[in-house]
This record gives structure tokens, C-alpha cells and sequence, in this order.
């Protein structure tokens, strides 16, 4: 894909001579068809912008230990004649209620089709009647974009009608450790603000090459989800409901690892760097250091880090419970293990606020909370936010704490100490104190909870 007028300024000094080119008068035309620069701009500015959508969402915020409501907002594109509409999993997130107003004003609500919190990706439908108009629908486009390309960063910033900022691709492979283990980011100086999220980064053609994810509220440089990656898990979502990715419990470490100060003399395979516990890879008897070499018969390179994202993907898309080989060198030696996946499922644990107690307990899960599934490899419930003000907070109960036992009563779901919860609220005055064994940095201590006093209601003097 060719952009002659966009590459010889790129070559005249990037974006400093595209920002002369627009303030010169020979390129300042009014006619979008035009050939010059801002002609072509306005032209892919006039495809994408009746797609844009700003979203308004009331989400449940149980941060502060109570069960509050939230209200945020972000950007999304509309992607279908139908109305689907892609923005990120974080601003639909626990979103109790979705509002979206489209470019000519007309507002609907929206529901999640699917959502996937790996890739920060989330697909909405519109509710709109039978008989609404086909709407404007974006295009994104198959091929990655090559470092140097021009985009324009698109959505609803700061609560604005629309907007759009321009820049250039300044890396194709970004590799952001801990922010998405399948995806590599475009890395774009485009501006990207608080509310871009969600919104499509937009090549000069008009079509969506991106969605915008990480911003920066100082400016500098910002980074989105490549729309290749999106078109691979656009089909599960709408089929699913996720991204589906299977799970083997392999934690992968690249040949060459730079963060790491590793580097392991070979030239092909990925090693791994451990298993998760309960895992197909571990009860297969994988073990650190381990070298995979061949799936299936498919050989495997995984040399820097950049790399690993596209082989979790490759992995995260074969069958459920089907048997896949694994090549494996160990200690110089090639063996097979022979393993099947399961479904990753949820990475986020449910939540809820006990407000009388002044606490929100929490699922442990292995994706969203390593470091406690740890010491509870079983699952269970621990403290995820402690009001200030509340009851727990005066006890002494933590963030963090793993709920072991209640009143001599073991706990380990969020049913279990619902109904607990339920019985001592009819229970009350006659009883408001309960013993709490918890598991705080992997020791048990014993917290006594005396919620007699409702924290949350007012006292006119």
C-alpha cells in the first residue's frame, strides 16, 4: 500500500514537514477529493467519523468497600450495518448500564456481545428497532501498518462531540510487558486523551487500523490494539461471548530475554519458565527450562519478547480437550508430552461489597491474583477493598486478607458468605460481632469484626 504525498514528506522531515505542508498555501484546499495532503485527511476524516460513538457508562464501583455506581466514559466505531460497535473491555467493564450517541445525535443503548479483557477488546450491538436504517459502518483493515504510515486518532476525548489528532506509526511491534499477553501495540505519537479510549485509529485510506487503548495525559506517545489481532478474535466474540482461548498453564520465556538479563544459547524453541498450578502443563510434567521446540509437529521460535504474543494466540486457539504433542528438549534431550488444553474462562474474579461489614470480598483467580491462588490453590475469597470509615477498617482487616473461616464456618465462595451476610443482618441487634480467621502473607491471624454501628447512616445533631 503506497501513499506517495504522505511518504515524500515523511521523507522531508516527518511530521514537522506534514504540519508545513498544512499551513502552506498550496496545500491548503477545501475540496476533499483534492490530491493534496489535507484533501486526503479530510477525506478519511469524512468516512469515519459518521462510525464514531461516544459512550456513556454506569458501572458498579466496588472499590471503596461500599456498592457504589460510577459513571465513565470512552469512545468506540461502529463496524456493521447493524450496529456492532468495537471499544475496549475497560470502559464497558461491570457496566451496569451502556449509552451511546452517534454522530448525528441520535442516542441508543447498547449491550455487550462479547468482551475480552487479555486484548482490552469489547463488542457491543446497539438496541435500536426493527425497522432503523443500516448505519454507517467503518472498515478495518487486514494488514498491519509499517512504522512511518500517517494515521488520525479518533473518538470523543474529554466528553467532546468528536476530535481528531494526527501523527504517524512510530513502532509496529511494541511489546508491553504485563499489558496484554497476545497482542504487540502500534506505538503512535498521534494524541491520544482520556475518553480516546476505544476509539479507531484511522489510516489515510479511512480505514481502521487500530483501536486506541493506552493513552498519555501529558501527550508523548500512545499505543493501540493492530486491527489484524482484532479480525483473529472478532468471530469468537460474537460466536462466544470471549476471546475463547484455550489454557495449558505455560508460563513462556523468549530465547533472548532482555528484561530479564537471560539468554539461553540456542537457536530455536521458547522455554518455559514455569507452570501454573492445577494446569495441563504441570500435571503433564513440564517443568522450568524446559525448551518447546514443535506443536504438533510445527516448529516453534520464540527469540525476544516480541515474539511471544503471536505464539500464545497460536496457542490460545487450539481445540478444548483435544491432545496436542509438545516437543520438548530437556537436558539436551528431545521427548514428547502429550497434553490437552482447557478453557481459560474467567480472568477476573466476581465481587461484592458487604457494606454493614465495610468490606468487598473478592474470587481469587489465578490470572487476576497469582500471588494469592499461591497459598490458595483451591480458590476461595479475600479483601479486595476495605472502606476507610467502615467496620473493617476499625477491625483491623486488610486488603489482601484471604477469608479463611467465619465464625468457625469455612468459606469459599461469594454464595457462602452472601447467605452469612443475610443471617446476620436479621440477627441484629442480638449479635454484631464475628471472629475471622484470615490468611495474611501466608499466616493465619484471627480478626474480630464488631459491626454494630451502621457507618453508613447519617446522625443529625
Amino acid at each position: 500500500m503506497t501513499r506517495p504525498l504522505v511518504r515524500s514528506a515523511l521523507h522531508a522531515g516527518s511530521v514537522a514537514a506534514l504540519a508545513a505542508c498544512l499551513l502552506s498555501a498550496g496545500c491548503r484546499t477545501t475540496d476533499a477529493g483534492d490530491n493534496g495532503f489535507r484533501g486526503v485527511i479530510l477525506e478519511a476524516r469524512q468516512k469515519v467519523f459518521p462510525t464514531l460513538a461516544y459512550i456513556r457508562v454506569v458501572r458498579e464501583a466496588l472499590e471503596g468497600g461500599k456498592n457504589e455506581k460510577q459513571v465513565v466514559s470512552g469512545s468506540g466505531v461502529v463496524i456493521s450495518p447493524d450496529g456492532e460497535l468495537l471499544t475496549n473491555h475497560h470502559v464497558v467493564d461491570k457496566a451496569t448500564e451502556i449509552r451511546c450517541q452517534l454522530s448525528d445525535g441520535t442516542a441508543y443503548t447498547a449491550r455487550t456481545l462479547g468482551s475480552d479483557k487479555d486484548l482490552d477488546v469489547a463488542l457491543l450491538k446497539l438496541d435500536c428497532p426493527s425497522n432503523t436504517p443500516p448505519f454507517a459502518a467503518a472498515t478495518l483493515a487486514p494488514e498491519p501498518m509499517t512504522v512511518g504510515d500517517v494515521v488520525l486518532a479518533m473518538g470523543a476525548p474529554w466528553g467532546l462531540a468528536r476530535s481528531v489528532t494526527m501523527g504517524i506509526i512510530s513502532c509496529t511491534d511494541r511489546y508491553l510487558e504485563g499489558c496484554g499477553q497476545y497482542t504487540l501495540w502500534y506505538q503512535t505519537d498521534a494524541a491520544i486523551a482520556p475518553g480516546n479510549s476505544g476509539g479507531p485509529l484511522v489510516d489515510t485510506h479511512g480505514r481502521v487500523v487500530g483501536l486506541n487503548t493506552r493513552g498519555n495525559l501529558f501527550g508523548g506517545q500512545a499505543f493501540t490494539i493492530p486491527s489484524p489481532t482484532i479480525l483473529e478474535v472478532l468471530p469468537r466474540l460474537r460466536e462466544h461471548g470471549n476471546a475463547h482461548w484455550a489454557w495449558f498453564g505455560l508460563n513462556l520465556q523468549p530465547l533472548h530475554d532482555f528484561n530479564h538479563d537471560m539468554y539461553f544459547p540456542s537457536t530455536n524453541g521458547v522455554m518455559v519458565a514455569g507452570t501454573d498450578a492445577g494446569s495441563p502443563a504441570r500435571k503433564a510434567g513440564l517443568l522450568p527450562n524446559d525448551r518447546i521446540v514443535a506443536v504438533d509437529g510445527a516448529p516453534v521460535t520464540v527469540v525476544n519478547s516480541e515474539d511471544l504474543p503471536a505464539f500464545n494466540r497460536r496457542l490460545g486457539r487450539l481445540e478444548f480437550g483435544k491432545e496436542v504433542a509438545f516437543s520438548v528438549v530437556r537436558d539436551g534431550k528431545e521427548q514428547t508430552f502429550r497434553f490437552a488444553p482447557t478453557e481459560k474462562g474467567r480472568v477476573e474474579g466476581a465481587q461484592k461489597a458487604f457494606e454493614r461489614w465495610g468490606f468487598t470480598a473478592k474470587e481469587i483467580n489465578r490470572f487476576d491474583t497469582p500471588d494469592l491462588a499461591f497459598f490458595a490453590e483451591d480458590g476461595g475469597l479475600f479483601v479486595s477493598a476495605v472502606a476507610w470509615d467502615g467496620n473493617a477498617w476499625s477491625a483491623g482487616l486488610k486488603e489482601k486478607d484471604v477469608i479463611v473461616s467465619w465464625d468457625g464456618k469455612p468459606v469459599k465462595t461469594l454464595d457462602t458468605l452472601s447467605a452469612i451476610y443475610d443471617a446476620a443482618m436479621k440477627d441484629l441487634p442480638d449479635r454484631s460481632r464475628a471472629n475471622i480467621e484470615v490468611l495474611r502473607r501466608g499466616r493465619k491471624a484471627q480478626v474480630v469484626l464488631n459491626y454494630l454501628e451502621d457507618t453508613e447512616k447519617e446522625v443529625l445533631e
